[in-house]
């Protein structure tokens, strides 16, 4: 099986990454060359990868096509390309519905959308899929967790909270220079900060089953530092604002 990918941005790199280190049988990977620096680091990296000439070789010569590349690219460049019935089509764009793929691709081939995250090169993290997919789910399953979803409408609410992905990092970042400011050292803040949050998400994660506000409950004790904490952020409107965000992020994408 040759894996190609069109777009070679951070999502690509990562699921590469991901690809290369997981037991996925696959004969070769070709990326595409537009973002020449990424494609290179990739072929030193993983002696599979190699660089295509231009974009319709990949289509040529691999049996599975990602295509990871913005909405305003993917609308110009898709619809030049000549994919094969056999193929399957697995697009990482945010904004291009399965109607106008279908329409782009114009062949009949198996085509899906994903939202893969950049951990997912650490084969960790979700992968939202739509439509449902065996083939395609024991291939994301083999890197990270597959979610299949039946609606492409509901779909978009996954898509809008992987918008939310650089605001934790800020956040991070956030605690980390508060701690730094008062005198801990960078290597130091930032290593106690991400650790915490690594070890509250596993934490999560296990007790995923329940009602998420059992864990809010969970971490306060009264008059605690976690209740003050809880307590003065939902005052600020930290939370409602999240949600107001959230919105924001749907409304630009059911605009498409």
């Amino acid at each position: 099986m040759n894996l190609g990918f069109i777009g070679t941005g951070k999502i690509t790199s990562s699921v590469v990454t991901g690809i290369c280190r997981s037991k996925i049988s696959f004969n070769k990977i070709v990326l595409s060359p537009r973002n020449r620096n990424v494609a290179k680091k990739l072929k030193r990296q993983f002696r599979k990868v190699s660089i295509a000439k231009n974009n319709q070789e990949i289509v040529n010569s691999c049996n599975w096509v990602f295509l990871a590349v913005t909405p305003t690219v993917g609308e110009k460049i898709i619809k030049n390309l000549k994919f094969k019935s056999s193929q399957t089509i697995v697009s990482f764009i945010s904004t291009m519905t399965l109607p106008q793929l279908k329409k782009a691709i114009k062949v009949k081939a198996t085509i899906a959308r994903a939202v893969p995250l950049p951990p997912i090169s650490l084969k960790k993290g979700p992968v939202p899929l739509f439509p449902p997919n065996k083939k395609i789910k024991n291939f994301f399953d083999k890197i990270g967790t597959t979610i299949e979803i039946n609606n492409e409408k509901l779909s978009k609410n996954f898509w809008s909270t992987s918008g939310m992905m650089a605001p934790f990092y800020e956040l991070l970042s956030t605690m980390s220079n508060w701690l730094v400011k008062r005198g801990v050292k960078r290597d130091k803040a930032q290593k106690y900060i991400t650790s915490l949050f690594v070890a509250l998400s596993e934490d999560a994660v296990v007790n995923s089953n329940k009602d998420l506000k059992y864990l809010v409950k969970e971490s306060q004790t009264p008059r605690g530092l976690n209740e003050q904490g809880v307590k003065e952020l939902r005052k600020s409107g930290f939370y409602r604002s999240t949600e107001k965000t959230l919105n924001s992020i749907l409304k630009r994408l059911n605009k498409v």
